[in-house]
């Protein structure tokens, strides 16, 4: 049967007002731009030239109806976006601290991402994927749960790969025991998991990213572990090795909004190339590095959604790096 989608993901898809300057008042300005983790994934995975989809739901108001054109400008399929006539569009506030690294206030009790229903989701789109993503904002509340754990039940049937991040924002969760048990269920659902350096650490305990990686195999079999560390770069753990990618840092970097989300598609991407199976070394050294550099470029621009990297972009990088 043919493909139709090479990655579907499910979850948030929201307005991040990120500070743009002042007013000739004095007054913080703030430029309005698409975000939400899952839909950042797909659009960089667009702009690789795969198909995608998005499963969610937004406002029927003025945000909400300009992320559906956004989404479909970008390329992603926006068949199972739902509008929601009474629930206003989720609005998060993106404060950018000195080192480029972010604060958030999310607008968003409720928001309409957080009331997607289980009988919302189109189970047909489900059936031709090579890959479902998801993360944990659609998780912080029991409806979308729900309907999140039933997309990835029918994806993990239909034979798709999970992959799985956990986009940890504490502030949404009622307590972070409840964060803790759902990042768990995601961990017992994926072949590839991208976790940053502080989820892991607040995860597992151990400030030792290996020791961290440790503990969460001895619980779960996930054939493919990334650790994002930020200006540290990256690490992959998969069978018995460990290998590590040294970061780009840009001169020009104003904030780091979509860096993670643009790693994490990037590396998708390599295993649409080239499978789960049988990776060397040599092909995880080159994974991380295509994904650090397109992570590095997306830190120079505001928002992500909209601004993802071209790949002759992200080639010239990696082989002529920047010397600040």
């Amino acid at each position: 049967m043919k493909e139709q989608y090479d990655v579907i993901a499910l979850g948030e898809l929201l307005i991040d007002f990120t500070e743009n300057g002042q007013s000739g008042q004095g007054n913080q300005l703030f430029e309005a731009n698409p975000g939400g983790a899952p839909c950042n994934v797909l659009s960089m995975l667009n702009k690789l030239g795969y198909r995608t989809a998005f499963i969610g739901k937004v406002g029927k108001d003025f945000f909400g109806l300009k992320l559906k054109d956004t989404l479909e400008q970008q390329g992603i399929d926006a068949r199972n976006l739902i509008l929601d006539p009474e629930v206003h569009t989720t609005l998060a506030l993106v404060h950018t601290l000195e080192d480029g690294d972010r604060e958030f206030s999310f607008y968003r009790n409720p928001g309409a991402d957080m009331l997607l229903k289980r009988e919302e989701i189109q189970p047909d789109i489900l059936k031709n994927t090579r890959i479902f993503h998801f993360g944990t904002l659609s998780m912080t509340h029991e409806q979308v749960r729900e309907a999140t754990k039933y997309a990835v039940g029918m994806a993990a049937r239909y034979g798709a790969m999970i992959s799985f991040d956990p986009n940890l924002r504490p502030p949404l969760w009622n307590s972070m025991n409840e964060a803790r048990e759902q990042v768990n269920y995601g961990l017992s659902k994926c072949q590839i998991l991208k976790i940053s350096d502080d989820e892991i650490q607040w995860l597992t305990g151990e400030e030792d990213y290996d020791r961290g990686v440790e503990k969460i195999r001895s619980q779960y079999d996930i054939p493919l572990i990334l650790v994002s560390m930020g200006k540290c770069g990256s690490k992959a753990y998969y069978e018995d090795m460990i290998v590590e990618a040294a970061p780009y840092l840009m001169p020009d970097t104003i904030e780091t909004t979509g860096a993670g989300d643009t790693f994490c598609a990037c590396v998708l991407h390599y295993v649409l190339l080239h499978g789960l199976g049988g990776l060397t070394k040599t092909n995880i050294a080159e994974m991380l590095n295509f994904a650090n550099g397109a992570a590095a470029l997306v830190t120079t621009r505001k928002g992500a959604l909209k601004v993802m990297p071209e790949r002759a972009e992200i080639e010239k990088l990696i082989t002529e790096p920047i010397i600040s």
